[in-house]
């Protein structure tokens, strides 16, 4: 895509909860040696949502920042992407649009494809602006990732929102043509409507990932995509840190490359350090980890970011961005770290009791206790209507 007409992310914001369960504590009550997390999945700790915190609340959360510093006028639309959602009939986005202030004449629609479909909902935005450059459009992704107690997945749980401003002329990163794409038709992690947790088959999953790791890039190649040496960083979906690195190696292989394990993580390491103490935010999970490289590493200006989106079932992208010269004025680098520095840190029979709360499906009336400090929060059921407020 050429520079003059550049569309991309102008501006990125995460969020995530107020609790924090760290892996010795899990590791702790299930008998399991701590380096099966710490270095088997590369995870150290998780983030827990309180009972009055969602998908909803960490959006408003992550997006509130974004229209305090652009406003809101040039914002036609909100794309919320999530695997988690709250109804399934209502956008999630409607509810944070309510709880921002922001104007009527604005579009919502939520998007669901595993973790994928924060990918659909940013490659959505640019094409409402590449139609009418003059707006903006706010993407969210926004997931609280939940597995039975016990199981192979609960040590991957996490929770997180990311908010993207996507515009014409954007701050941070451009995003380019073309897009590698990939679909399967895969059970390797599904949640049937019945079920609040998710089912997942680790070694399918894993399995069907790496196929389309070939498979994106086969289709972005010969779309005329950049050669693999002139990208600086590599961004994946993270269901867990490790999986980053594994996919980057299979990657290179394919491309019948050496794999030298220094050059793996110069590549890779530095989109990973907050997914590790967050774990899987799902659709956020890969812009986590772009919030991270933007955060940590040294200067990017002008260098191109991989992109390798993956949701189970499955559907993959593979696109690159280029980073904007003057990004690091625009970043949210403070405020991100501070989010995840301030969770409070809770045993394991507080993590039992949220992981096991539900609602009885009555109608009735069900106020919820304030336990977040965040801006938001989630009030409780009424006449089965959830209720939002600012805190």
């Amino acid at each position: 895509m050429s520079a003059d007409f550049a569309i991309g992310i102008h501006d990125l914001s995460v969020a995530t909860t107020q609790y924090v369960l760290t892996h010795e504590t899990l590791a702790a009550q299930n008998g399991t040696d701590v380096a099966k997390y710490h270095r088997g999945i590369g995870q150290r700790s998780m983030s827990v949502a309180a009972v009055d915190e969602d998908i909803v609340t960490m959006a408003a959360a992550a997006a509130a920042p974004i229209v305090a510093r652009h406003a809101a006028d040039r914002i036609r639309t909100i794309v919320f992407a999530t695997e988690t959602s709250v109804d399934q009939a209502k956008a999630a986005g409607i509810h944070v649009h309510s709880l921002l202030g922001l104007p009527s004449a604005t579009r919502v629609v939520e998007l669901k494809q595993a973790c994928y479909s924060g990918t659909a909902a940013l490659q959505f935005a640019i094409g409402l602006v590449h139609r009418d450059r003059s707006q903006q459009v706010l993407v969210i992704a926004s997931d609280v990732s939940k597995y039975e107690l016990g199981s192979p997945g609960e040590a991957t749980q996490g929770a997180a929102a990311v908010a993207m401003l996507v515009s014409a002329e954007p701050a941070l990163v451009r995003i380019e043509d073309p897009s590698g794409m990939f679909t399967a038709d895969i059970m390797d992690f599904w949640r049937p409507n019945y079920r609040t947790t998710a089912l997942v088959d680790g070694y399918e999953s894993i399995s069907a990932y790496l196929q389309a790791v070939e498979g994106v890039w086969k289709d972005y190649t010969e779309g005329g995509g950049r050669a693999l040496d002139e990208f600086g960083a590599f961004c994946y979906h993270q269901p867990f840190t490790k999986m980053a690195y594994k996919a980057h190696r299979h990657l290179l292989h394919h491309c019948g490359r050496d794999v030298d394990e220094a050059d793996v993580a110069r590549a890779v390491e530095p989109t990973t350090t907050y997914n590790a103490v967050i774990g899987n935010s799902y659709t956020a999970s890969m812009y986590v980890g772009l919030a991270a490289l933007l955060d940590d590493a040294d200067d990017l200006t002008d260098q191109a970011i991989g992109f390798l989106s993956y949701g189970s079932g499955s559907v993959a992208e593979f696109f690159a961005g280029t980073v904007v010269p003057g990004y690091r004025s625009h970043l949210r680098t403070d405020m991100h770290r501070d989010a995840i520095g301030r969770r409070q840190e809770i045993d394991y029979a507080k993590y039992r009791e949220i992981h096991e709360h539900s609602f009885p499906v009555d109608g009735g009336d069900y106020p919820v206790p304030t336990e977040t400090a965040g801006p938001y929060r989630f009030d409780g059921l009424s006449g089965h209507k959830r209720i939002y407020v600012p805190r």
